[in-house]
């Protein structure tokens, strides 16, 4: 492992700690008894407080030094006077392990005495200093001037999210949008909870991939020999609960799906499903609207949330949109009625790009989505799904060619999916049954057939309406992150690029190419001053590793690096 300056540095002052028989990695309790937030909050001219950290800044004053510490709910300033923190003869603490040993980034555990410093800052006077973990590795420490300008901010969006423990601790802010998150699911278990509705857990290895339209993760049972799916959804488990005596039932599923990665899907994600007894869509609308009202309130305090350019406001009530008036209102088409060829030419007509695998249900989905969904800024329900949209969806009580099913959108994207839920065993036999030709004519979406969950729905499942939120769009929604990575602690990612180690020759050509890219072949070979064997074992190992390439253009060539 190469090593920079700075961690060569740490790990010398690592030692160095050793031998002054200070463990950098004590083992024992430290006793904490306030955060820096409650020592702000309560504060109180001479009250003692032992507290710990990260140290993020130091000012040199010579026998004294001003450092910020850092913990888990903001920073303190701290005043380290030599004299104070080693009362005897013996300054070690001062002079070696604090001005000497300790880096920026470092943990430390601060006994002290609460004070006001001549120009009113809240500061802990530092009695007794105790290293409780030596970092190995510099923090990439934003800088702020007299103006308030930053430099040197740690905003490279892909290295933010490889390494989000970075990410938290230099970007504070960061944090607020996880502890928004965690309000989010504390709220929606109270609004649950206070129903009597009861969580659940269901299995995310499955058998068979149900409740959904979408492409699975495959693996494989060493034990039973045979192949399981990552979990795509769970509601077809959260159905039997109802089948089985549960009136309300709910959980927070991880699911996965092995489909595109943009900037509002990742292949792992969060959804919350609730199914409830004697219930219908037209209930369960307004229970949606009534939950996101409370849960935007416990979040922000505020019904009112900004996304992008966009202010959204979750107060109930929400309009109320039939997909076939939606699609009307924005294309002209009447979509009702109509056969497959007459919405494929259709969709044809307006620009939509679609293939001969796609049934009825995805022609009219890829319509609403091409033409209609970026429509709808404030929350709006699209209700009144056509049939072959939805195969697990009770028909509509007055007209057989659509479901009762909503999708609640907002900011032109669906957040929320709802529907009288289909508990007709022999419909649903045939629904499925329905999707099993759109697989065999290529559709990787469409949904296998569940014989156990019909068997279920055989026993008797009540009227039940159910309702699916995506959990990481909504948090987006209400902390303003366009990037579904941005609500993700650990969102994932293309394999890391291994560190190449060159040779002294390979440097040489990669730093003149860094000032002059697509250089002359022999131009480049010239400013290298290499013998022709160096130049060539050079030119080898670098086009091994892919970093550069040589372009041929008829007589000339040039050489340029690769990204």
């Amino acid at each position: 492992m190469q090593l920079s300056e700075q961690e060569i540095i740490r790990r010398e002052k690592l030692n160095g700690l050793r031998q002054l028989g200070i463990n950098p990695y004590p083992a024992d309790l430290f006793p904490v008894d306030h955060t820096s937030k409650q020592v702000k909050e309560n504060f109180e001219e001479g009250k003692k407080v032992i507290i710990s950290g990260r140290i993020m800044s130091i000012r040199d004053q010579g026998k004294a030094c001003f450092a910020e510490l850092q913990d888990s709910t903001g920073r303190i300033q701290l005043y380290v006077n030599r004299d104070m923190l080693c009362p005897g003869e013996d300054k070690t603490l001062y002079n070696q392990v604090f001005k000497k040993l300790t880096d920026l980034g470092d943990f430390v555990g601060i006994e002290g005495e609460l004070f006001t410093t001549k120009v009113g800052a809240q500061c802990v006077r530092v009695d007794h200093f105790t290293f409780l973990s030596k970092t190995l590795r510099p923090l990439p420490l934003p800088k702020t001037d007299e103006d308030g300008k930053v430099y040197d901010a740690f905003n490279d969006a892909e290295l933010r999210y490889r390494m989000r423990y970075v990410d938290l601790v230099v970007n504070p802010h960061v944090k607020e949008v996880f502890v928004k998150r965690t309000k989010l699911f504390n709220a929606m278990r109270t609004f649950f909870n206070d129903r009597g509705y009861f969580e659940v857990e269901t299995p995310i290895l499955q058998s068979i991939p149900g409740g959904a339209a979408a492409r699975p993760f495959i693996t494989h049972h060493n034990s039973l020999d045979i192949p399981l799916y990552m979990r795509i959804a769970n509601e077809l488990y959260l159905k039997r609960l109802i089948v089985g005596g549960f009136d309300g039932v709910y959980e927070f599923s991880k699911n996965f799906r092995n489909e595109g990665m943009d900037r509002t899907h990742n292949p792992e994600f969060t959804a919350m499903e609730i199914y409830v007894a004697y219930k219908d869509y037209n209930w369960m609308m307004e229970f949606t609207e009534n939950l996101l009202e409370y849960c935007a309130l416990q979040v922000n305090g505020t019904t009112n949330a900004t996304f992008g350019e966009h202010n959204v406001n979750f107060k109930a009530p929400y309009a109320r949109v039939t997909m076939t008036d939606a699609i009307i209102q924005f294309t002209g088409f009447d979509i009702s009625g109509k056969s497959e060829d007459e919405l494929r030419t259709a969709a044809l007509g307006m620009g939509i790009q679609v293939d001969d695998t796609m049934g009825k249900g995805k022609l009219i989905d890829e319509i609403f989505g091409a033409k209609c969904e970026g429509n709808f800024i404030q929350p709006t329900f699209i209700t009144d799904y056509p049939k072959e949209m939805s195969p697990l969806c009770k028909e509509h009580r007055s007209n057989p060619e659509l479901t009762e099913r909503f999708e609640l959108m907002v900011c032109g994207k669906e957040i929320a999916n709802a529907y009288s839920e289909l508990n007709d065993p022999i419909d649903q036999r045939e629904r499925f049954e329905a999707q099993l030709k759109l697989a065999d004519r290529g559709d990787d979406e469409a949904m296998f057939i569940d014989n156990d969950f019909l068997r279920a729905l055989e026993y008797g499942m009540p009227p039940t309406s159910g309702l699916g939120i995506g959990m990481d769009r909504l948090i987006m929604f209400l902390t303003n992150n366009q990037s579904i990575q941005e609500v993700l602690f650990f969102p994932q990612m293309r394999p890391e690029k291994k560190q190449v180690e060159l040779t002294d020759d390979e440097k040489v050509i990669i730093e003149i190419l860094k000032t002059s890219n697509n250089i002359g072949l022999t131009e480049l070979k010239e400013k290298t001053a290499l013998s022709g064997k160096k130049w060539d074992a050079a030119m080898k190992g670098l086009a091994k590793h892919a970093l550069v390439k040589v372009n041929v253009d008829g007589e000339l060539k040039t050489v340029e690096l690769k990204s």
